[in-house]
């Protein structure tokens, strides 16, 4: 099956830009598509310093929606933001002031790409961080989602002022511009002992394969994709029970088969299931004490509205409609006009049989 590779690259312009990410890309770009992605063929979306997170959010999205493998290469700056301190891929207009509103939250990238199939997708990574993010790194992973192979580097401050180069990105590049793509593993290898020999120490290495064999997600992956649904569902239940049993019904464990099968009913067409659990999901973070903006509380409440939208049954989406308007008064997300949007369209659903 044909893969798609995205290209990313992206740093701030001005005196806050610590890597020239962009740099990169021409010598990516003269790689074979196919070697990129190690498929046939492959289609190739290549993003130089974007300017809008949205904009970055889109083209994400329509490649992880994308049938086959999925490789993203990833050039840039890492930054927290003040209000939440979460990590944010730097965007061309980003400042350490306006990181919340002008930079891509990394848990975006994470949730863009939870919906693939185990094992279908691959980032390579060549990060650089601030002082403020490489100590915030010190206590707390870069979490890049459980279904995906990562590879790279997060490299620390550097000791003078100046723009770094995307050293582990350009090995990476060059290693592949042969028309020979290694294994993932030994290609990240060769590219950590390229880019030793140009600066002393990699910074933070990435290494995670990807899922194990015999990881419940792969046997729901293969479920849903023969057309199983009923099955994928019911052993996504199992684990939901067990996980309620042994840490509670609160417990990131117990939720998060809660989202997998939210994600499962999505697949399955079933609007109405995927919003309802999406809605409780949400409601059970806030009840237990989770921030109206902590990121898991934002995506269950948005997930929650696009499923809504997809309701084509009046009375459903008028009951749904109504608990979805009581939490988005209470989570407005990130765009605004959300709270808005609900209660026009319970209006117009009024008037509906």
């Amino acid at each position: 099956m044909p893969g798609t590779v995205l290209l990313l690259a992206a740093s701030p312009v001005g005196k806050g830009r610590l890597v020239d990410a962009a740099s990169v890309l021409p010598v990516l770009a003269a790689v074979p598509p196919s070697v990129l992605s190690g498929t046939e063929a492959a289609t190739v979306v290549e993003l130089a310093d974007p300017l809008e997170p949205q904009a970055v959010l889109t083209r994400l999205r329509a490649a992880a929606a994308a049938p086959g493998p999925l490789t993203v290469y990833l050039a840039g700056q890492l930054q927290l933001d003040r209000r939440q301190r979460l990590p944010h891929l730097a965007l061309a207009r980003t400042t350490p002031a306006t990181v919340r509103y002008t930079a891509l939250p990394w848990h975006w990238i994470r949730e863009e790409l939870r919906l693939r199939p185990a094992g279908a997708t691959t980032l390579l990574l060549d990060l650089h961080a601030d002082q403020e993010t490489w100590e915030w790194l010190g206590t707390h992973p870069l979490d890049s989602g459980r279904n995906n192979a990562v590879y790279g580097r997060v490299a620390p401050p550097p000791a003078r002022r100046g723009v770094a180069v995307p050293a582990y990105m350009k090995s990476v590049a060059t290693i592949l511009r042969s028309g020979y793509r290694p294994p993932l593993d030994q290609l990240h290898q060769h590219a950590l002992a390229r880019t030793a020999a140009e600066s002393p120490s990699p910074g933070l290495v990435l290494t995670a394969p990807g899922p194990v064999p015999g990881d419940p997600h792969a046997a729901i992956t293969a479920a849903v994709q023969a057309g199983r649904h009923a099955d994928a569902d019911a052993l996504a239940a199992h684990h939901e029970r067990a996980a309620r049993q042994a840490y509670g019904a609160a417990s990131e464990e117990a939720l998060h088969w809660a989202e997998v099968r939210a994600d499962l009913a999505m697949f399955a067409g079933d609007p109405v299931r995927s919003c309802r659990t999406w809605l409780v999901v949400a409601t059970t973070r806030l009840n237990a004490g989770q921030a109206a903006d902590a990121p898991a509380v934002e995506a269950a409440a948005d997930r929650a509205h696009h499923q809504w939208a997809r309701i084509r049954d009046a009375s459903r989406a008028r009951e749904l409609g109504a608990a979805l308007a009581e939490l988005r008064g209470r989570v407005p997300g990130r765009r605004q006009g959300a709270l808005d949007h609900v209660r026009q369209q319970l209006d117009r659903l009024q008037t509906q049989p």
